[in-house]
């Protein structure tokens, strides 16, 4: 049972990570906007351009309705949106760069002439090339392949790059977890090697996703997989001394909610998130997040003001 004494228990062992410092440099500038990740938690709202995409709410089926939904998702108060043309369920459709990258362009462009800053989730240079042109603010890189590429394209365009933790070449090219002692060490240096690998071709503006979203074959039993995401989520802060801003991606958990209750899951998992010290978190339910952490801000301390 996940409660304050398991939390206590981890601040014992973890305590050095708690007190590093959140982000550093304070202020961290996004397609020309600064952003103070340790004042303010930020949100990534998601668009599927993919139909084989399994949160029907988040797919789009034409260009027009994508746009749509980019400005309807900054409304309601996503600082980022998330653009993908290919989905990470094993049996989805492997789409071809070039089909991709037509099906993303004219909606990044379109979206970046109105102000939204969108992310595009890819692992083709081609795909993040013609994002990039088009004015996308951040590459969200799901694999490292081609990721030395894919840096030179990021410094050539201005963008940032989000590092996903990912078992295999790609997000599509997984099989097994391998489960270590300790995932957040583990992860912590995967993310070391690949921050130092982006800054050497000159990207500086770095963020981490620790890779809940990706399904990996071992991992289609619900208590694992779940058990998995929330000793990440609440264990986010263990990622601080790397000095850059972490990004949770928000389970759907569908296993344990069902597919009646399955909206009321990232909700849910935004409260553990953000206790845990993630700065951005990517969902699918940007209104309702939102409250949760508007209701979360409140806090003081104390019993009154």
């Amino acid at each position: 049972m996940l409660d304050f004494d398991k939390l206590r228990g981890l601040l014992r062992r973890h305590g050095a990570d708690w007190e590093a410092p959140l982000v550093s440099p304070r202020e961290f500038g996004i397609g020309g906007r600064k952003f103070d990740f340790n004042a303010r938690r930020a949100l990534m709202g998601v668009i599927n351009l993919s139909t084989d995409s399994g949160y029907a709410e988040s797919v789009v089926r034409s260009p027009a309705a994508a746009i749509e939904r980019g400005v309807s998702l900054a409304a309601q108060g996503a600082d980022f949106v998330d653009i993908g043309a290919e989905s990470t369920l094993p049996h989805a459709r492997n789409v071809p760069p070039e089909e991709q990258a037509a099906l993303i362009a004219p909606v990044v462009r379109a979206l970046a002439q109105k102000g939204v800053l969108v992310s595009v989730e890819s692992y083709h240079p081609a795909v993040l090339e013609a994002a990039g042109a088009a004015g996308a603010a951040l590459f969200n890189l799901t694999g490292v392949r081609e990721a030395q590429e894919i840096f030179k394209l990021a410094k050539r365009f201005g963008a940032a790059v989000i590092h996903c933790y990912v078992q295999g070449e790609t997000a599509r090219h997984v099989s097994d977890f391998s489960f270590m002692e300790d995932m957040s060490q583990a992860a912590a240096a995967y993310f070391e090697e690949r921050i130092a690998a982006a800054r050497r071709a000159g990207v500086t503006r770095n963020i981490i996703d620790p890779g809940l979203g990706f399904y990996y074959q071992n991992l289609e039993d619900g208590a694992v997989r779940v058990n998995h995401q929330l000793s990440m989520l609440i264990q986010a802060f263990r990622l601080r001394p790397l000095g850059v801003p972490v990004m949770n991606v928000l389970p759907h958990a569908p296993e344990i909610f069902g597919e009646a209750h399955r909206r009321e899951a990232e909700p849910l998992f935004a409260v553990l998130a953000l206790m845990g010290g993630s700065h951005i978190l990517r969902t699918h339910e940007v209104e309702a997040v939102a409250r949760v952490r508007a209701l979360l801000e409140t806090f003081r301390g104390g019993t009154g003001r």
